[in-house]
């Protein structure tokens, strides 16, 4: 990845590609996908446990749209869930209407298992790189961490 002198920075700052890095995402990303078990789980539903996972149970309406999706779809997709025994609804306790969604041990354990496999995928992947673009990486995980925290803003 080409990192490149920002113009009028004084000299040592510099900027990143975002176009390339967009681009080189893009291709990771695609590549990311490939690492997961075929007809195991959409992608719309393995993010929506991974957040259930992470973030701790949610009202439907706002993983509808943090997930960027219609609360249909949503609805729709939890119900999938609830039936696989991936994710169940209860009622808020300040307020019946509300559909809250959590994660089932069952669901969790997919979740673990689904990382656990694509870790290993990319331990075989990351061992091919020479050390100093091993060590690039391991370096960028927290900045990389940080964009991720700023894109859910």
């Amino acid at each position: 990845m080409d990192i490149t002198q920002t113009a009028g920075a004084p000299a040592g700052d510099t900027a990143l590609d975002c176009a390339e890095f967009s681009a080189v995402l893009e291709r990771f990303v695609s590549a990311w996908r490939r690492f997961s078990v075929p007809g195991e789980l959409s992608s719309t539903a393995a993010f929506t446990l991974g957040r259930l996972v992470r973030d701790g149970s949610s009202r439907l309406t706002e993983l509808a749209t943090l997930e960027h999706v219609s609360q249909p779809a949503m609805t729709q997709l939890v119900s999938r869930l609830e039936a696989q025994g991936l994710a169940e609804r209860f009622s808020d306790p300040g307020d019946a209407r509300v559909a809250n969604v959590r994660v089932t041990t069952a669901g969790q354990a997919l979740v673990e298992r689904r990382r656990a496999a694509r870790a290993a995928r990319l331990t075989q992947l990351f061992s091919t790189l020479p050390p100093a673009q091993q060590a690039a990486l391991a370096a960028a995980l927290p900045a990389l961490d940080a964009l991720a925290d700023a894109s859910a803003r």
